[in-house]
């Protein structure tokens, strides 16, 4: 494919290019937008998938939840663990396990779910201190708003060497760029796939609108979930040296949350610990620069 044609995303995102989910795994995310479902419910999705079953009592039994003693049964770990994040647990793993590592220059596959974890624990935290009754869908959201990239760098690796290169020399969004090549940006691509997947309309519509931080900012108290979500889009990445949207994501969050830097630097040691704690659950590298550290760059300027 070249650019001297509109490429339509719906030609980039075929049925023989998109992977296929897990059905456990759908089931679940079917399960969690119902609450009659309780433990019992999803207790039997996971037992019919007996890698899955593993990873979650391996899971619940980590360090990450310190019980006195071991968790023997799926029902028990979703009775004391909860359903959403037993569901979050495995939607991670399921994505994980069936999204491509492209050969693309530099990018690193484990940086991008590094990402992924961290943005997706400050939007769940953040919900969470904004009392907001969707703050499990905000993690889900979050984790997921980027796993289009590594299938767009698979199947247009030269358009994306132009806006990898563009990106890095105007220091610009990798959104604004796709939607000037494209007429699409990889938000779009993403809750395409997560409609193709049918996860919940909750989930596609996060997804969707994660690159549209101002406009959801301006919109009103009821869409400070997918705030939340947008606004976790713009902290560092892992591997950034600089955080180039630090400006814009500060004011954000001053407009969103009302809460003081010193809030904020509060709220980035808490993910910070999560995330120490959650990624190598997910056989993860801990990042080597911690939003602490961004923060405090921040403040001495």
């Amino acid at each position: 494919m070249t650019t001297t044609t509109p490429i339509a995303l719906e030609d980039v995102f075929h049925s023989e290019v998109l992977p296929a989910l897990p059905h456990s795994a759908i089931g679940l995310l079917q399960l969690s937008q119902n609450s009659d479902f309780g433990p019992a419910d999803f207790t039997k999705p996971i037992e019919a998938d007996p890698g899955l079953m593993g990873q979650v009592l391996k899971f619940v039994n980590s360090s990450y939840f310190g019980f006195s003693r071991e968790i023997m049964s799926v029902q028990q770990a979703l009775t004391l663990v909860g359903t959403r994040a037993i569901t979050n647990f495995a939607l991670w793993n399921a994505v994980f396990s069936v999204i491509p590592n492209p050969k693309f220059g530099p990018f690193d596959l484990k940086s991008l779910w590094q990402d992924s974890l961290r943005r997706a624990l400050f939007a769940r935290m953040l919900g969470r201190s904004l009392k907001l009754p969707n703050a499990e869908d905000l993690f889900a959201g979050a984790l997921l708003q980027d796993m289009a990239i590594p299938l767009l760098l698979k199947e247009l690796p030269t358009e994306y060497e132009a806006l990898v290169s563009r990106r890095a020399l105007e220091g610009r969004r990798l959104s604004g760029l796709e939607k000037e090549m494209f007429g699409w940006d990889h938000a779009d691509a993403a809750a395409m796939l997560a409609a193709r997947w049918n996860l919940p309309d909750e989930f596609v519509t996060l997804i969707a609108l994660h690159t549209n931080v101002d406009k959801l900012l301006a919109a009103g108290k009821e869409h400070r979930g997918s705030a939340c979500v947008a606004l976790a889009s713009l902290l560092p990445a892992c591997c950034d040296k600089d955080w180039s949207e630090k400006d814009q994501f500060i004011e954000g969050f001053r407009t969103l949350a009302e809460q003081s830097d010193q809030q904020l630097g509060e709220l980035f040691l808490s993910v910070d610990e999560a995330t120490a704690e959650f990624a190598p659950l997910l056989k993860l590298p801990v990042p080597k620069r911690t939003l602490t550290e961004y923060m405090a760059e921040y403040i001495g300027e």
